[in-house]
């Protein structure tokens, strides 16, 4: 039996290959690896995660399984995976041939959504040659420039040191978002679904991203008004009944067929918008034009609750944006998620700082948003089951039930506890290395691990400073 065990006393996590650390082994027995080894190691890991062919058997045992389904959290329960995929939820399952992991009664819970974010999209913030998230073919923002076609996925990059940055705090997949910025258009473009597990490719249907309110005034001549006027005519345009050829025309070819997708009941539209009038209004003209919106952020979302319930909008708020930030959000408050679900909200969860490099965070926006009336299980569903229906994904991920990906995550603790620490990850039944940049970095400097003339790097600080 393979016995995943708590954090290692001395801070580091088992790498999930081969066998893992527990608190009742030996660490002395654990020897560093020279340099070049130690790249040897990281290749093979990211080979193992890429691999679709590598989907492995498991059992996990003896878990307190919160399922993100109606059957709720099970306790000493199991979870059999077969081929990638969970084969049975319950208690006393056969192993047969898989592996087994004793949880010893620890909460396992699906991969957590991550929220919106440019991870693989957006290595260094600050460096324009590594941001991919927008476009801005215009001079400045009053040359607007629409284009829809645009598809931030196509620059994903799977090997950025942010996805398994992100996937050892228990991440297993995110939305990547297309931004707004002066030369671009309140239509920031499109971007999908990708899974932190080494693949390249997005899955599920395609999400187009809109910019409304006070923080995309600029890009529509100063006024909220005139962003109704664009979005109407941007309608008109992909249903031809503004020429191609007319000089008011926005759209390329290209441009108008992806609106179509959207416009008419057709892809989700992810609107950012903060304030309680221009919700109102996205609900109107998304009745009157029949789209299929989501929004995000929504910080005074809950003032419109029993509106977004009857036409079943999902928002993804951040509970942590409390404050009169600007004038789109002075009715702001911790209670937007409570009040939000209680109304009858499908209510996730995404970030509204640097979500990429913190996408971890996520959990804290939760964990805050049930300290504030949010019952629990709705905050778990927040970061699974809620953004995997909203995104049209559900049939894969976010919960743990027979048929869905092995997308797996077993904790230390309660999950929506900052101080809880994800043990292991699977991806597609595939135990994830439990390793990243970071605590590599967090090795090198805190321990030393190989002599310099062993191939090992130099030391951070000096023996007697450390």
């Amino acid at each position: 039996m393979t016995r995943v065990g708590a954090e290692c006393p001395n801070g580091q996590r088992g790498s999930g290959l081969g066998r893992e650390c527990s608190c009742d082994e030996k660490h002395s027995r654990l020897k560093p690896l020279p340099r070049p080894l130690w790249l040897v190691a990281c290749v093979l890991a990211t080979v193992l995660v890429a691999s679709p062919t590598l989907a492995q058997d498991v059992l996990i045992r003896n878990a307190t399984v919160h399922t993100a389904t109606s059957r709720g959290t099970l306790q000493n329960a199991d979870v059999l995976v077969r081929g990638g995929r969970i084969a049975a939820v319950g208690t006393g399952l056969a192993a047969g041939d898989a592996q087994v992991v004793d949880a010893q009664g620890r909460p396992v819970t699906p991969a957590l959504f991550g929220g919106i974010t440019g991870i693989g999209i957006e290595e260094v913030s600050g460096e324009d040659a590594t941001t991919d998230g927008s476009l801005a073919l215009g001079a400045d923002a009053k040359h607007m420039t629409v284009r829809p076609e645009f598809d931030v996925t196509l620059a994903y990059n799977p090997d950025s040191l942010l996805v398994p940055v992100a996937r050892v705090e228990g991440i297993g997949w995110t939305l990547l978002g297309a931004g707004t910025a002066a030369g671009g258009s309140i239509i920031g473009g499109q971007g999908g679904v990708v899974r932190l597990d080494g693949s390249a490719d997005p899955i599920g249907a395609h999400v187009l991203f809109v910019d409304l309110g006070s923080g995309a005034a600029e890009l529509t001549g100063e006024s909220r008004a005139a962003q109704w006027m664009l979005l109407d005519q941007l309608i008109d345009e992909s249903r031809g009944r503004i020429g191609q050829d007319s000089s008011m025309a926005l759209l390329t070819p290209a441009g108008r067929a992806t609106l179509a997708k959207y416009f008419g009941g057709g892809g989700r539209v992810m609107v950012r918008i903060d304030r309680a009038a221009d919700i109102r209004q996205l609900l109107r003209w998304a009745q009157r034009r029949n789209v299929r919106i989501a929004i995000s952020g929504g910080a005074e979302a809950w003032r419109l609750a029993p509106q977004l319930a009857a036409a079943k909008v999902p928002v993804f708020v951040d509970p942590l944006a409390n404050l009169p930030g600007n004038f789109d959000r002075i009715g702001a408050t911790m209670e937007n998620a409570a009040r939000l679900q209680a109304a009858g909200v499908r209510v996730g969860f995404t970030q509204s700082g640097d979500a990429s490099h913190n996408a971890r965070k996520v959990r804290q926006l939760a964990g805050n948003a049930v300290a504030n009336g949010l019952p629990w299980e709705a905050g778990l569903a927040g970061l699974t089951s809620v953004p995997a229906e909203a995104l049209g994904v559900a049939d894969q991920i976010g919960e743990i039930a027979p048929g869905r990906r092995a997308d797996l995550v077993l904790w230390s603790g309660d999950p929506l506890e900052v101080s809880s620490l994800a043990q292991q990850v699977w991806l597609d039944g595939r135990a994830i290395p439990m390793r990243s940049r970071q605590t590599e970095l967090r090795d090198r400097y805190l321990h030393g691990l190989t002599p310099a003339e062993a191939g090992g790097l130099p030391r951070a600080y000096p023996a007697q400073g450390r």
